[in-house]
């Protein structure tokens, strides 16, 4: 086999990789500002239900901190439509992209978060039950899994130092991308 048919990675400049993983970013960001918002939105509305306040004070602070928390993540996560609006044509958008990125991670921790507190006040309410504490904390076990446990596992089993230009291999330098994909 030649050379070329066995040679991993991609030839690439740093302009044409921020161009690439900026693309793939924004399509992850799209999945999880529609799930944020649609959320987001539906939090919104509880207030102004009769129940809430009948409601005891403690799930009515679960639900301030879960729409506070809905907020935060929604911002983190249209953060980065924002980034690439005022920095568009500066010539920046390898650092963009790193902190879009970031931005982006913060948002998804925020929106574990949103979805823990909205399920544990969702089921306090529904079940009145002392198992909810124990179910609230197996599914955020299932998302840990989903969202970090398994891509970790990935990226630590698939990827090497050898499959990252020099560049990426300095702990400064920060992979935008969380680590190589298969294909990417």
């Amino acid at each position: 086999m030649r050379e070329e048919g066995r040679r991993r990675g991609r030839n690439e400049t740093e302009e044409e990789r921020a161009d690439r993983m900026w693309v793939e970013l924004i399509q992850e960001v799209r999945v999880a500002q529609t799930g944020v918002q649609i959320l987001f939105g539906f939090l919104l509305t509880v207030v102004f239900q009769q129940k809430y306040a009948t409601l005891p004070d403690s799930d009515q602070v679960i639900y301030i901190v879960t729409v506070i928390l809905g907020a935060c993540a929604t911002g983190a996560l249209i953060g980065p439509v924002s980034l690439h609006r005022l920095v568009a044509g500066r010539r920046v958008k390898p650092q963009a992209v790193r902190l879009a990125s970031g931005m982006t991670f913060v948002g998804l921790a925020l929106l574990l978060a949103t979805m823990t507190c909205s399920l544990l006040l969702i089921l306090r309410v529904a079940t009145h039950d002392p198992y909810v504490p124990w179910v609230v904390t197996a599914v955020v076990a299932w998302y840990l899994v989903c969202w970090y446990g398994l891509p970790l596992w990935a990226r630590r089993r698939h990827t090497s130092w050898s499959d990252h230009p020099p560049a990426a291999r300095r702990p400064d330098a920060g992979d935008t991308g969380g680590g190589r994909e298969a294909g990417s």
